[in-house]
């Protein structure tokens, strides 16, 4: 137990199986997103990609009535900074230069995706601006009492970063790259809309793959197969495998994870005179009219192909059913030229060290000033024409 108020206390939870499904979902709001369901969670959980030796223990801060769970933070303890997307390397490295320790550190967020959404979880039908500030001074007295050096809070929707900030959390900006439906018809409307010469430049690589004798198949989560996903496994290892790193999630993962949501997934596999070589998978949040570009790999090189699986492919499907936001991953420039566009997005930070915290205050300060500069370069190097929505 970690602190009590009223008929209300804070518990750290080390199992999401210890909590029934109904449980926690049923404090997630509309639009909450794949991310934060208990199916993807303690699939993380039960397959090992979190927890045990991986440097992510889980530490989910949970506050309870008589009447059960009421909110949660979904949290870890961290000992490294893999799998963030929001890189402190160099605030552990001056930290431990002053001869202290950084690790162990708290860390709320969706375990290996850089996705924004709700990270303090409330009933629906509770007092919202009353239960979260309970939660973030529970996150804190866990840093204190715990001798941590820090919290971060990463992507939480806007609001909440609002009230984080109004509790000490210092903010961090983040770009990312996300394409916007503007009620396509089909991918050549879309094109329509890019400058020419992204668009010749699009056509050209479409062209080259196609070159290839290259086709694709869709794959709807619920017609997934198990040999669907051992192929698509290989792909995505084999991304890590080039780069010399392992790959942060397993193949039961994905598996048990399609079992238990198969509505939310989605495969694009590449094939060359039939026989599949790459592949790429979509999260599917149809509440929200979005999708996110998760995972994408290949067993062979093709030029260009990377572009064709993970992005054209993905672009046709969201304008086919409609959806309004491809969400391509962090990071990207090369994104652009693809008809994504840059989205400044943020993440709150406690440090527990007054003087660090600091400094880390107005190194966020300088960082802010270069990123506000950064967007406002790419924006001027935009791939639309315009953004009016098209009738």
């Amino acid at each position: 137990m970690v602190t009590e108020s009223g008929q209300f206390h804070l518990e750290i939870l080390n199992s999401l199986s210890d909590v029934a499904a109904s449980d926690w979902n049923s404090l997630l709001p509309f639009d909450a997103g794949p991310f934060l369901k208990h199916e993807f969670l303690s699939s993380l959980e039960e397959t090992g990609c979190v927890g045990d030796n991986t440097g992510w223990q889980v530490a989910h801060l949970i506050l309870k009535s008589d009447q059960g769970i009421v909110g949660a933070i979904p949290l870890y303890l961290k000992q490294h900074s893999y799998g963030e997307y929001v890189f402190d390397w160099s605030w552990a490295q001056a930290y431990e230069q002053q001869g202290m320790n950084y690790y162990p550190k708290a860390l709320c967020a969706m375990p290996f995706t850089p996705v924004q959404g709700s990270r303090l979880l409330v009933k629906p039908e509770l007092d919202r601006t009353l239960f979260t500030s309970k939660l973030i001074a529970g996150l804190k007295s866990l840093v204190q009492n715990n001798h941590l050096s820090s919290a971060h809070v990463l992507f939480p929707k806007e609001e909440e970063i609002e009230l984080l900030n109004a509790h000490g959390f210092l903010l961090r900006d983040s770009v990312q790259f996300h394409w916007h439906n503007q009620n396509y018809k089909d991918f050549d409307q879309f094109l329509s809309a890019l400058t020419m010469k992204r668009r010749k430049n699009i056509r050209r690589e479409r062209e080259l793959v196609s070159a290839h004798n290259i086709t694709f198949r869709h794959i709807p989560g619920r017609d997934s197969t198990d040999q669907d996903w051992e192929f698509f496994y290989a792909c995505y290892a084999n991304t890590y495998y080039e780069h010399q790193s392992q790959p942060y999630l397993n193949e039961s993962f994905f598996k048990l994870w399609a079992s238990r949501s198969p509505q939310d997934l989605h495969l694009i596999v590449a094939h060359r005179d039939g026989l599949p070589m790459a592949s790429s998978l979509l999260v599917v949040d149809t509440a929200m009219s979005k999708a996110y570009g998760r995972y994408w790999g290949a067993l062979e090189h093709i030029p260009l192909l990377h572009f064709e699986t993970a992005y054209y492919q993905a672009i046709e499907y969201c304008i086919s059913r409609g959806i309004q936001t491809f969400e391509g991953g962090a990071q990207g420039e090369h994104k652009m030229a693809r008809g994504f566009l840059p989205t400044t997005i943020q993440s709150a930070h406690f440090i527990q060290d007054h003087r660090f915290a600091k400094a880390v205050e107005q190194f966020l300060g300088r960082e802010h000033l270069g990123i506000t500069a950064y967007v406002d370069e790419l924006a001027e190097h935009s791939p639309i024409k315009s953004t009016k929505v098209l009738e």
